[in-house]
């Protein structure tokens, strides 16, 4: 299969329909997502999504898997697909225009938080309310993955065009102040330590990984892995 971007196993169903984990594959080419057995190989269902989709993640309990639609070189994508896993289609795409060239996602507190690189923005959709109750310009240039702390107070972003990480902070007064941190060139993947007190970027254009501590925003360490991303 040509075009595969990601691959993600989600999360369980609901208890109460107890079935089989899955395993959700993004086809960019085709412009479907691939619902899959792991343990046989089977292919369960394809479900159309919108142009170009790059990223995948799950609701919290599993049941819905949203991809972000990033478009095709002469045409940004400004949408975004809700999949129903379980009946296998698609519940809605969501239209985030003005906004345009969704990428990365993070599932947390029961909404979607998204990057809109096309934009230098983030953005939160509420899945219940089935809009976006939130944004934020970043500035930075190519505002790629996203990923928020367990205490939804903290977000972090990957800015691969101004080599940075962007820690955004709410504060006592409810406002969401942005420090850009400075790492290696082209900053792309990011995670969150399993304790919550790093945060690590890897860096596509230059081989290193960035360690970030969440309390200081500070880069504490950098680890030359080796591995460039080939042109």
């Amino acid at each position: 299969m040509s075009g595969l971007v990601a691959m993600f196993m989600a999360a369980a169903l609901a208890s109460a329909q107890r079935s089989s984990p899955k395993l959700l594959v993004l086809n960019k080419e085709e412009a479907t997502l691939a619902i899959v057995d792991p343990e046989s190989g089977t292919i369960l269902g394809r479900v159309p999504v919108g142009q170009g989709p790059h990223e995948l993640v799950t609701s919290s309990d599993g049941k819905y898997a949203f991809a972000s639609n990033y478009g095709t070189g002469p045409a940004p994508g400004h949408t975004i697909s809700m999949v129903d896993v379980a009946a296998q289609k698609e519940l809605r795409r969501v239209d985030i225009a003005p906004l345009s060239r969704p990428h990365g996602l993070d599932f947390a507190g029961g909404k979607l938080y998204f990057t809109a690189e096309g934009s230098k923005s983030i953005a939160r959709y509420d899945p219940a309310a089935d809009r976006i109750d939130w944004q934020f310009e970043t500035g930075q240039s190519t505002t790629h993955m996203v990923l928020v702390t367990k205490d939804l107070k903290t977000i972090f972003t990957s800015n691969i065009g101004s080599d940075s990480v962007s820690k955004i902070q709410q504060g006592a007064d409810g406002k969401w102040t942005q420090t850009p941190i400075a790492v290696g060139k082209g900053p792309e993947g990011i995670e969150l330590s399993p304790n919550g007190k790093e945060v690590w970027s890897a860096h596509s254009q230059d081989g290193g990984v960035s360690i970030i501590d969440v309390a200081s925003g500070k880069v504490t360490q950098t680890i030359n892995v080796g591995t460039k991303r080939r042109s």
